[in-house]
């Protein structure tokens, strides 16, 4: 990270209109971010432009500084090209996160990923979240409420109808114009998920991301007795399927971000072709190393020659 945050890892930058989209009136070169989790305390947000992607989302942050679950926390399955993790929201809380954005600016759209901590009791997690969101509302051109990690007691729960509406109608109120979006574990029933949806189109989000790490260890060729969500290749498909739901269950215009199991341009022209308007990686990152964005940009563009696309909205949800 510190090589990242002082510029000496880049990239090939692969710039193509055909690649540029929109989503929740942002602009974006490319469909592919840096999913939260990897730069929790923007310590390289200057810098993720520089390895290809389109756009980082920061965090996730928490109102409280906090140092996350004991070590070891962080397991690489490479068997089943899977991370298991258990961090817990490791970071330097909203208010050093603001401090170091008010010195550094992106060059690409940011996103800002927002928790409960975990010293804030459930009950209070409206607050929480909405502090973290007024310290924060000026650094960030979207902003994620995550209820859906599995590291931190009870946060699940808060995917539930009243305690979600409660939180965006705390973000609101602060500021109802910065496009929100919530963040969903891939564990829910379709029936949950609907629930999900119904609260956030209520409270006028722009968008989902689907999904978090799963619990799940079905499949897994690793025997690993460890708890913590896995994220990579054992979560595409699950993710894939509460993607498609979420676009034949949404408005034309309520933006949805593909995350779970991407590892090239194939994957990320799956996940757009199941509805997604923007993909987001990071087990696939960490395993593709600095190349691993502008390798699948050459491969999402072939594919897209190959089918005669000529841009990626055309193709949108059509295998949904």
């Amino acid at each position: 990270m510190d090589l990242l945050s002082r510029g000496l890892i880049r990239s090939e930058i692969v710039e193509d209109p055909r690649l540029a989209g929109s989503a929740a009136g942002l602009q974006f070169a490319n469909p592919m971010g840096l999913a939260a989790g990897f730069d929790k305390n923007a310590v390289a947000v200057s810098q993720w432009h520089r390895v290809g992607f389109g756009h980082a989302e920061l965090g996730t942050v928490t109102r409280h500084a906090q140092p996350g679950n004991p070590r070891p926390r962080l397991f690489r399955l490479p068997a089943d090209r899977a991370i298991l993790n258990r961090m817990g929201f490791n970071n330097d809380g909203a208010d050093a996160m603001a401090t170091h954005l008010e010195e550094k600016r992106a060059a690409i759209p940011i996103g800002i990923n927002l928790g409960k901590s975990k010293i804030t009791e459930l009950a209070d997690a409206a607050s929480d979240y909405a502090y973290s969101f007024r310290r924060l509302q000026s650094f960030g051109d979207y902003f994620v409420v995550n209820v859906s990690s599995p590291n931190t007691p009870g946060l699940r729960g808060l995917q539930e109808k009243g305690p979600l509406g409660e939180i965006f109608a705390a973000i609101n109120e602060i500021d109802s114009t910065r496009p929100l979006f919530v963040k969903t574990a891939p564990d829910l029933t379709f029936a949950a998920l609907d629930d999900v949806i119904e609260v956030a189109l209520e409270h006028g989000l722009k968008g989902m991301i689907l999904t978090n790490t799963t619990l799940s260890r079905e499949g897994l060729a690793t025997k690993i007795d460890e708890a913590g969500g896995v994220s990579g290749r054992p979560v595409f498909e699950l993710s894939n399927q509460h993607l498609a739901y979420a676009f034949r269950s949404v408005p034309a215009d309520f933006a949805l971000i593909g995350v779970g199991g991407i590892f090239d341009g194939e994957d990320v022209y799956r996940k757009i072709r199941l509805g997604a308007n923007l993909t987001q990686v990071y087990t696939g990152w960490v395993y593709g190393g600095p190349g691993m964005v502008p390798r699948s940009l050459r491969q999402l563009l072939a594919l897209m020659e190959r089918d005669g696309v000529t841009s990626l909205a055309e193709i949108r949800g059509v295998d949904a």
